[in-house]
């Protein structure tokens, strides 16, 4: 895929001519422009050169789903084509001038965070039933959390761990363990509606200190489980927990459960990159078998 197929795509879907593009640097699986159109709009766009089935607009839907809430900053769509024939496949937003340097308003943040959550979701999982990430997890919707983590998570990741023999089999067979007993962590939280992905790169800081929520694997789940992703690899401030809790005070005992919640991300980092993330997953999982 050439940067002139993306751009006349782009200019197709939009109805306007493309300037220029500049590569945006920062993402791992694809290849990000700043696109400048000859209205002088300024858009976001992505594309993959070998993307999985439906890879941009299950994104598209579920930043739609997140903006809907109408309580979070998340760019606006602005095109998404999944390719056909010789066009790429793409997706488009609107651009979000980052302040450099700029700290956020991690206060805010955090309400707003617990006002998305609040905004909650049909059930745990997707309504359209589409998986999420590389290695295609289910969403398909549960009635419970602990049916979501337990079927569409800690199986799955078992089952792939073992098939790739990305973590040692007692491991493996104490997460299946674990898949059994899960509910004796479910306290009967509504599903939330959750950014699903969210650590410190899927979140932008405009000039104003504003956050935005970008790349998310956006589903209904605990609302503690983007907590933990937030606290598994930093970059929040302690104020965005007391933003939150302001909103939304979490329950009795949910620190205790920041690494259950973590081990399914700890486990697809094990699977896609070994390393130290084996010794972390597997320390998560002993802690509660």
């Amino acid at each position: 895929m050439t940067t002139s197929a993306l751009g006349s795509a782009v200019a197709r879907a939009v109805g306007d001519d493309v300037l220029a593009m500049s590569v945006v640097h920062g993402g791992d699986t694809a290849a990000a422009f700043r696109v400048e159109l000859a209205s002088g709009r300024v858009l976001f766009a992505k594309t993959h050169a070998s993307p999985p089935a439906g890879f941009f607009t299950t994104e598209a839907t579920g930043l739609e789903w997140l903006r809907s809430s109408g309580v979070v900053h998340v760019p606006a769509v602005v095109a998404v084509s999944d390719g056909a024939l010789e066009e790429p496949a793409f997706l488009a937003l609107e651009w979000i001038e980052q302040g450099r340097g700029q700290p956020s308003n991690e206060f805010d943040f955090g309400r707003s965070l617990a006002n998305l959550h609040r905004a909650g979701a049909p059930a745990f999982g997707r309504e359209d039933q589409r998986t999420t990430g590389s290695l295609g997890l289910p969403n398909d919707s549960c009635a419970t959390w602990a049916e979501f983590v337990s079927t569409r998570r800690f199986v799955p990741l078992a089952r792939i761990a073992r098939d790739r023999r990305s973590l040692p089999p007692d491991v493996i067979d104490r997460l299946e363990r674990l898949a059994g007993s899960l509910d004796r962590f479910d306290y009967g939280a509504p599903a939330a509606r959750l950014h699903g992905d969210l650590w410190a790169g899927n979140r932008i800081v405009d000039v104003d200190g504003a956050s935005w929520l970008i790349d998310p694997a956006a589903h209904g789940g605990n609302a503690e489980f983007d907590l933990a992703m937030m606290l598994l690899f930093g970059g929040f401030g302690a104020d965005a927990f007391v933003g939150y809790e302001s909103v939304s005070p979490l329950a009795d005992g949910w620190r205790d459960r920041v690494d259950l919640h973590q081990i399914a991300p700890l486990v697809v980092h094990a699977i896609k990159f070994g390393g130290a993330y084996v010794a972390s997953a597997t320390r998560a999982i002993h802690r509660y078998t």
